[in-house]
Parts: C-alpha cells; sequence; structure tokens
C-alpha cells in the first residue's frame, strides 16, 4: 500500500495477511469505541477510543491474555482477582503499556477530557473477524 507516512490507512480487519503499520497513526485515527484491525488465528489486534468519562467497562477473559498500548490521552487501569477486588489501580497514559493475563479481572476507565486511544492485542483473538463497536453500548450488546 503506497500512501504519504502521515495517512492513516483504512480502518478494516487486514488480518491473515502481513501488515506493518504505525500504532499510534492507526489508533488516533479511530473513531470507534473497539475496531478489529488484524485478526489472525492465533493473535488479534484492536483500536479502542474510549469518550471522555466512559469506560472499557469492567470484563475478564478467561482465556485470552491481552496487552494494552495507551496511544493517546489518560485512564485509570484497574486489574484484580475478582469483580469486587481490583487492588491493582494506577494512572495510565500515552506510551503506558498494561498486560492482563488470563482470567484477571480489569477495566479502563477515561481520566482525561479527550478520548482515550488504546491498541489492544488479544492472544488468542476474543472477537470475531471484522468487529466493528461504533459505541460502548454496541459492544456491550454484543458480548461474547
Amino acid at each position: 500500500m503506497n500512501r504519504p507516512m502521515n495517512n492513516a490507512m483504512p480502518l478494516t480487519d487486514y488480518g491473515k495477511q502481513p501488515l506493518i503499520f504505525r500504532p499510534h497513526r492507526e489508533a488516533r485515527a479511530n473513531r470507534n469505541f473497539r475496531t478489529a484491525f488484524w485478526t489472525g488465528d492465533y493473535l488479534q489486534v484492536t483500536l479502542m477510543s474510549i469518550a471522555p468519562g466512559s469506560e472499557v467497562g469492567l470484563e475478564q477473559h478467561k482465556a485470552t491474555d491481552q496487552l494494552l498500548l495507551i496511544e493517546e490521552g489518560a485512564g485509570l487501569t484497574m486489574m484484580g482477582e475478582s469483580a469486587a477486588a481490583l487492588g491493582m489501580q494506577r494512572f495510565v497514559r500515552q506510551g503506558d503499556a498494561v498486560i492482563v493475563p488470563a482470567g484477571t479481572w480489569h477495566n479502563i476507565k477515561n481520566a482525561g477530557s479527550r478520548p482515550l486511544r488504546i491498541l489492544s492485542v488479544y492472544a488468542p483473538p476474543h472477537h470475531p473477524f471484522g468487529t466493528v463497536h461504533k459505541t460502548k453500548e454496541d459492544s456491550d450488546k454484543a458480548e461474547y
């Protein structure tokens, strides 16, 4: 794909084909709550945009490890062994990485005044190929 380096790629699922991209640029271009950007057999990359005052939502992936890269904005990350005991809490900002082991309860709340942009890596994939949730409400309705 030949394009100027400052232009974002079309936001679609490029899964199962080799891909080179700029995570910060693509994450900033995403306006959806969640967009599956690359889905393979063993790994998935999604882009998230969390509105000010909103959150990803408390969740647990029993069989999926997750890496969250904060690409823009600031948030409060909470993790723990149960939904009622989120003992690890940290403020995160652009450049931070969060590792969520399978089975860990977790949530991220936008703590800033602009969208919180996250690149999320799931291993193995968690969402169906091509998933797009325009809003958190869309995501909540599609829980798997």
